[in-house]
Protein backbone atom coordinates (compact mmCIF):
# COMPACT_ATOMS: atom_id res chain seq x y z
CA UNK A 1 0.00 0.00 0.00
CA UNK A 2 1.26 3.54 -1.20
CA UNK A 3 2.17 6.03 1.50
CA UNK A 4 -0.60 8.49 0.22
CA UNK A 5 -3.45 5.48 0.47
CA UNK A 6 -2.40 4.46 3.74
CA UNK A 7 -3.14 8.24 4.75
CA UNK A 8 -6.16 8.43 3.58
CA UNK A 9 -7.24 4.80 4.38
CA UNK A 10 -8.95 3.12 8.06
CA UNK A 11 -8.47 -0.53 9.06
CA UNK A 12 -10.80 -2.93 10.62
CA UNK A 13 -11.03 -0.84 13.52
CA UNK A 14 -12.71 2.05 11.61
CA UNK A 15 -9.90 3.92 12.28
CA UNK A 16 -6.64 4.69 10.62
CA UNK A 17 -3.70 7.27 9.41
CA UNK A 18 -5.35 10.46 10.03
CA UNK A 19 -7.97 9.75 12.70
CA UNK A 20 -7.44 12.15 15.89
CA UNK A 21 -7.64 11.37 19.70
CA UNK A 22 -10.94 12.82 19.85
CA UNK A 23 -12.33 10.87 16.64
CA UNK A 24 -11.13 7.40 18.66
CA UNK A 25 -13.20 8.20 21.83
CA UNK A 26 -16.18 10.40 20.31
CA UNK A 27 -19.23 9.08 22.10
CA UNK A 28 -17.13 7.59 25.09
CA UNK A 29 -17.68 8.30 28.91
CA UNK A 30 -14.95 7.60 30.97
CA UNK A 31 -16.61 9.32 34.19
CA UNK A 32 -15.69 6.46 36.12
CA UNK A 33 -12.03 6.03 34.83
CA UNK A 34 -8.75 7.02 36.33
CA UNK A 35 -5.91 6.80 33.90
CA UNK A 36 -1.86 7.45 34.63
CA UNK A 37 -0.17 8.97 31.37
CA UNK A 38 3.20 9.67 31.88
CA UNK A 39 4.90 12.72 29.85
CA UNK A 40 1.86 14.23 30.21
CA UNK A 41 2.90 18.35 29.87
CA UNK A 42 3.84 17.92 26.55
CA UNK A 43 3.25 16.47 22.60
CA UNK A 44 1.66 13.58 23.07
CA UNK A 45 1.34 12.93 26.41
CA UNK A 46 -0.25 16.37 26.87
CA UNK A 47 -3.08 15.57 23.74
CA UNK A 48 -3.75 12.19 25.47
CA UNK A 49 -3.91 13.94 29.06
CA UNK A 50 -6.47 16.48 27.11
CA UNK A 51 -8.80 14.63 25.48
CA UNK A 52 -9.32 11.84 28.60
CA UNK A 53 -9.76 14.70 30.38
CA UNK A 54 -12.43 15.76 27.78
CA UNK A 55 -14.13 12.48 28.01
CA UNK A 56 -14.66 12.85 31.53
CA UNK A 57 -11.63 10.52 32.90
CA UNK A 58 -9.70 11.49 36.38
CA UNK A 59 -5.99 11.75 34.98
CA UNK A 60 -2.82 11.69 36.66
CA UNK A 61 -0.61 13.56 35.13
CA UNK A 62 2.75 12.61 35.39
CA UNK A 63 5.63 15.12 34.12
CA UNK A 64 9.34 15.06 35.47
CA UNK A 65 8.66 17.44 38.48
CA UNK A 66 5.70 18.31 39.90
CA UNK A 67 5.81 21.72 38.76
CA UNK A 68 5.64 20.53 35.02
CA UNK A 69 3.06 18.50 36.26
CA UNK A 70 0.89 21.27 37.78
CA UNK A 71 1.04 23.37 34.87
CA UNK A 72 -1.04 20.48 32.91
CA UNK A 73 -3.45 20.91 35.79
CA UNK A 74 -3.75 24.58 35.31
CA UNK A 75 -4.16 24.36 31.21
CA UNK A 76 -6.55 21.34 30.76
CA UNK A 77 -9.67 21.69 31.94
CA UNK A 78 -11.20 18.46 33.91
CA UNK A 79 -10.20 16.31 37.15
CA UNK A 80 -6.11 16.51 36.41
CA UNK A 81 -3.94 15.68 39.36
CA UNK A 82 -0.38 16.37 39.16
CA UNK A 83 2.08 13.77 39.40
CA UNK A 84 6.08 13.61 40.11
CA UNK A 85 7.71 11.04 37.89
CA UNK A 86 11.19 11.32 36.46
CA UNK A 87 12.04 8.26 34.89
CA UNK A 88 15.50 8.03 34.14
CA UNK A 89 15.70 8.40 38.38
CA UNK A 90 14.43 5.52 40.22
CA UNK A 91 13.91 6.85 43.26
CA UNK A 92 11.39 9.35 41.91
CA UNK A 93 9.53 6.78 39.90
CA UNK A 94 9.52 4.48 43.07
CA UNK A 95 7.60 7.50 45.15
CA UNK A 96 5.11 8.17 42.29
CA UNK A 97 4.49 4.73 42.79
CA UNK A 98 4.34 5.17 46.58
CA UNK A 99 2.09 8.54 46.31
CA UNK A 100 -0.06 6.37 44.06
CA UNK A 101 -0.28 3.95 46.42
CA UNK A 102 -1.00 6.05 49.73
CA UNK A 103 -3.86 7.42 47.76
CA UNK A 104 -5.38 3.99 47.18
CA UNK A 105 -5.96 5.25 43.43
CA UNK A 106 -7.25 2.22 41.29
CA UNK A 107 -6.48 2.74 38.10
CA UNK A 108 -8.45 1.55 34.85
CA UNK A 109 -5.52 2.70 32.68
CA UNK A 110 -1.85 3.15 32.28
CA UNK A 111 -0.65 4.89 29.14
CA UNK A 112 3.36 4.81 29.29
CA UNK A 113 4.19 7.88 26.89
CA UNK A 114 7.39 9.95 27.89
CA UNK A 115 10.48 9.72 26.37
CA UNK A 116 13.48 10.81 25.15
CA UNK A 117 14.76 10.24 21.85
CA UNK A 118 18.20 9.53 19.78
CA UNK A 119 20.77 11.61 22.19
CA UNK A 120 23.67 12.60 19.93
CA UNK A 121 26.28 11.83 22.35
CA UNK A 122 26.00 8.89 25.07
CA UNK A 123 24.35 9.36 28.23
CA UNK A 124 24.41 7.07 31.11
CA UNK A 125 22.12 6.66 34.02
CA UNK A 126 23.12 4.44 36.93
CA UNK A 127 26.00 3.14 34.66
CA UNK A 128 22.93 2.14 31.73
CA UNK A 129 22.70 3.89 28.75
CA UNK A 130 20.41 6.54 29.35
CA UNK A 131 17.09 6.01 26.54
CA UNK A 132 17.28 2.32 27.44
CA UNK A 133 17.33 3.17 31.44
CA UNK A 134 14.62 6.29 30.89
CA UNK A 135 12.39 4.89 28.34
CA UNK A 136 11.99 1.37 29.20
CA UNK A 137 13.33 0.94 32.90
CA UNK A 138 11.66 3.48 34.39
CA UNK A 139 8.47 2.79 33.08
CA UNK A 140 9.23 -1.12 34.13
CA UNK A 141 9.84 0.00 37.33
CA UNK A 142 6.21 2.11 37.36
CA UNK A 143 3.95 -0.32 35.88
CA UNK A 144 5.59 -3.95 38.08
CA UNK A 145 5.35 -1.49 41.07
CA UNK A 146 1.77 -0.83 40.18
CA UNK A 147 0.58 -3.91 38.77
CA UNK A 148 -2.09 -4.34 42.52
CA UNK A 149 -3.47 -0.88 41.96
CA UNK A 150 -4.45 -2.01 38.34
CA UNK A 151 -8.28 -2.51 37.76
CA UNK A 152 -9.73 -5.81 36.86
CA UNK A 153 -10.12 -4.95 33.19
CA UNK A 154 -7.25 -2.17 33.48
CA UNK A 155 -5.61 -1.68 30.65
CA UNK A 156 -1.74 -1.04 30.15
CA UNK A 157 -0.43 0.59 26.65
CA UNK A 158 3.23 1.31 26.49
CA UNK A 159 4.54 3.77 23.60
CA UNK A 160 7.25 1.87 21.44
CA UNK A 161 7.78 2.83 17.85
CA UNK A 162 8.37 1.59 14.20
CA UNK A 163 11.83 2.47 15.33
CA UNK A 164 11.91 -0.78 16.80
CA UNK A 165 12.87 -1.80 13.68
CA UNK A 166 16.39 0.13 14.28
CA UNK A 167 17.57 -1.92 17.18
CA UNK A 168 20.79 -4.18 16.66
CA UNK A 169 20.32 -7.29 14.96
CA UNK A 170 20.77 -9.09 18.03
CA UNK A 171 17.90 -7.31 19.14
CA UNK A 172 19.05 -6.13 22.56
CA UNK A 173 22.01 -5.94 22.89
CA UNK A 174 22.70 -7.20 26.58
CA UNK A 175 26.41 -7.10 27.09
CA UNK A 176 26.40 -3.45 25.68
CA UNK A 177 23.38 -1.55 27.81
CA UNK A 178 26.09 0.56 29.24
CA UNK A 179 27.33 1.94 25.50
CA UNK A 180 30.53 1.36 26.16
CA UNK A 181 31.23 -1.09 23.37
CA UNK A 182 29.67 1.46 20.96
CA UNK A 183 26.83 3.73 20.17
CA UNK A 184 24.73 5.19 17.39
CA UNK A 185 21.89 7.16 18.58
CA UNK A 186 19.22 5.74 16.18
CA UNK A 187 20.24 2.24 16.96
CA UNK A 188 20.07 3.17 20.80
CA UNK A 189 17.03 4.57 20.58
CA UNK A 190 15.53 1.93 18.25
CA UNK A 191 16.40 -0.58 21.04
CA UNK A 192 14.76 0.99 23.71
CA UNK A 193 11.22 1.31 22.05
CA UNK A 194 12.02 -2.63 21.18
CA UNK A 195 12.34 -2.96 24.46
CA UNK A 196 9.27 -1.27 25.12
CA UNK A 197 7.77 -4.01 22.97
CA UNK A 198 9.18 -6.47 24.52
CA UNK A 199 8.49 -5.50 27.93
CA UNK A 200 4.58 -4.85 26.95
CA UNK A 201 4.31 -8.80 25.12
CA UNK A 202 6.07 -10.03 28.64
CA UNK A 203 3.54 -8.31 30.45
CA UNK A 204 0.50 -9.40 28.68
CA UNK A 205 1.90 -12.98 28.92
CA UNK A 206 2.13 -12.50 33.35
CA UNK A 207 -1.36 -10.99 33.21
CA UNK A 208 -3.37 -14.20 31.11
CA UNK A 209 -5.69 -15.70 32.89
CA UNK A 210 -6.65 -12.33 34.44
CA UNK A 211 -9.01 -9.68 32.39
CA UNK A 212 -6.15 -7.00 32.64
CA UNK A 213 -4.21 -6.43 29.31
CA UNK A 214 -1.03 -4.96 28.16
CA UNK A 215 -0.64 -3.80 24.70
CA UNK A 216 2.24 -1.95 22.76
CA UNK A 217 1.72 0.89 19.96
CA UNK A 218 3.50 3.19 17.40
CA UNK A 219 2.18 6.24 17.63
CA UNK A 220 3.39 7.68 13.67
CA UNK A 221 6.23 9.75 12.65
CA UNK A 222 5.01 13.09 14.95
CA UNK A 223 7.32 16.32 15.07
CA UNK A 224 7.08 16.64 18.83
CA UNK A 225 9.35 17.75 21.72
CA UNK A 226 11.28 14.40 20.93
CA UNK A 227 12.94 15.84 18.53
CA UNK A 228 14.57 18.25 20.37
CA UNK A 229 17.99 16.08 21.39
CA UNK A 230 18.64 15.62 17.29
CA UNK A 231 21.54 17.69 15.33
CA UNK A 232 20.19 20.40 13.50
CA UNK A 233 19.97 18.85 9.93
CA UNK A 234 17.84 16.24 11.32
CA UNK A 235 15.03 18.17 12.45
CA UNK A 236 15.37 20.66 9.52
CA UNK A 237 14.53 17.57 7.16
CA UNK A 238 11.68 16.46 9.67
CA UNK A 239 10.30 19.92 9.47
CA UNK A 240 10.56 20.06 6.04
CA UNK A 241 8.63 16.80 5.89
CA UNK A 242 5.87 17.29 8.06
CA UNK A 243 3.31 18.57 5.62
CA UNK A 244 3.91 15.36 3.60
CA UNK A 245 3.63 12.33 5.78
CA UNK A 246 3.93 12.93 9.11
CA UNK A 247 0.89 12.95 11.29
CA UNK A 248 -0.08 15.83 13.36
CA UNK A 249 0.03 15.68 17.28
CA UNK A 250 -3.85 14.82 17.66
CA UNK A 251 -3.42 11.91 14.82
CA UNK A 252 -0.19 10.89 16.47
CA UNK A 253 -2.23 10.72 20.40
CA UNK A 254 -4.69 8.55 18.95
CA UNK A 255 -3.55 5.01 18.99
CA UNK A 256 -2.45 5.17 22.30
CA UNK A 257 -5.86 6.57 23.47
CA UNK A 258 -7.42 4.13 21.10
CA UNK A 259 -6.16 1.50 22.51
CA UNK A 260 -6.57 2.49 26.31
CA UNK A 261 -9.98 3.05 25.96
CA UNK A 262 -12.08 1.73 23.20
CA UNK A 263 -14.76 -1.20 24.15
CA UNK A 264 -14.22 -3.54 20.91
CA UNK A 265 -10.53 -3.97 22.03
CA UNK A 266 -11.89 -5.36 25.41
CA UNK A 267 -10.06 -8.70 26.23
CA UNK A 268 -6.94 -7.79 23.60
CA UNK A 269 -3.95 -8.38 25.27
CA UNK A 270 -0.13 -8.86 23.86
CA UNK A 271 -0.50 -6.61 20.47
CA UNK A 272 1.04 -4.16 18.67
CA UNK A 273 -0.65 -1.16 16.78
CA UNK A 274 -0.32 1.32 14.36
CA UNK A 275 -2.73 3.97 12.89
CA UNK A 276 -5.32 2.27 15.24
CA UNK A 277 -5.09 -1.45 14.12
CA UNK A 278 -3.19 -4.00 15.23
CA UNK A 279 0.11 -4.73 13.21
CA UNK A 280 3.23 -6.74 12.61
CA UNK A 281 6.58 -5.97 14.52
CA UNK A 282 9.86 -7.29 13.94
CA UNK A 283 10.71 -10.98 14.34
CA UNK A 284 12.44 -9.20 17.23
CA UNK A 285 9.48 -7.89 18.47
CA UNK A 286 7.89 -11.17 18.76
CA UNK A 287 10.63 -13.04 20.26
CA UNK A 288 9.32 -14.26 23.17
CA UNK A 289 12.68 -15.81 24.60
CA UNK A 290 14.39 -12.62 23.97
CA UNK A 291 11.01 -10.70 25.96
CA UNK A 292 11.77 -13.38 28.97
CA UNK A 293 15.18 -12.41 29.27
CA UNK A 294 14.57 -8.44 29.05
CA UNK A 295 12.21 -9.22 31.96
CA UNK A 296 14.74 -11.20 34.09
CA UNK A 297 18.09 -8.06 33.38
CA UNK A 298 15.47 -5.57 33.87
CA UNK A 299 14.54 -7.07 37.55
CA UNK A 300 18.06 -7.16 37.95
CA UNK A 301 18.67 -3.95 37.11
CA UNK A 302 16.04 -2.64 39.29
CA UNK A 303 17.28 -4.12 41.84
CA UNK A 304 20.69 -2.88 42.22
CA UNK A 305 19.43 0.42 41.38
CA UNK A 306 17.12 1.15 43.95
CA UNK A 307 19.38 -0.40 46.79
Amino acid sequence: MSILARMKGKGESGFGFASTAEDVTQGLELSDRTVLVTGSNSGLGFETTRVLALRGARVLAAARTLAKAKEVADKIPGNIVPVACELSDPRSVRTCVDTIMARNETLDMIICNAGIMALPKLERAFGYELQFFTNHIGHFILVTGLLDRVAEEGRIVILSSGAHSAAPKRGIEFDNLTGERGYQPWRAYGQSKLANLLFAKQLAKRLAGTHRTANAIHPGVIMTNLSRSMVPPMRWVLSAAQPLFMKSIPQGAATQVYVATHPQLVGVSGAYFADCNIARPTAAGENSELAERLWEVSERIVAETLQ
